[in-house]
């Protein structure tokens, strides 16, 4: 059985998770699409941290019957490699849209300068 106090002590966490994410999606400084991850890890351990029993049941299923407050754990870890893995393939894209835009930026700029220098055929 998941003793009281960690489970108290991961709702508590789980609560505070989401209030955070809350008040910086109130701040403007995370935006919605990508808080979205972290409001469902809050949510899902909050659940998990809540309902002792499913929890119990879980790690049973997992073979983690000795310890279940371990699935917690492991919840927070897959769910820490699942928004990892979001920001790394918005990064991906972003690293180049950032090389297509040097590159437009280049070209205007050699336009510009064959403009400045009189040269027609820019």
């Amino acid at each position: 059985m998941t003793p009281v106090r960690i489970s108290i002590a991961a709702a508590v966490g789980s609560v505070l998770l989401i209030l955070i994410v809350l008040e910086l999606i109130r701040g403007r400084r995370l935006k919605e699409r990508y808080a979205l991850l972290w409001l469902v890890t809050g949510i899902v351990l909050l659940v998990l941290s809540a309902w002792r029993g499913g929890l119990n049941t879980i790690a049973g299923w997992l073979g983690v019957g000795t310890y279940p407050p371990a699935i917690l754990f492991a919840a927070a870890i897959m769910f820490v490699i699942a928004v990892l893995l979001h920001y790394s393939t918005v990064l991906s894209k972003l690293t180049d849209d950032n090389v297509l835009l040097a590159q437009e930026v280049a070209i205007l700029r050699a336009r510009v300068d064959a403009l400045e220098s009189g040269d027609e055929n820019a």
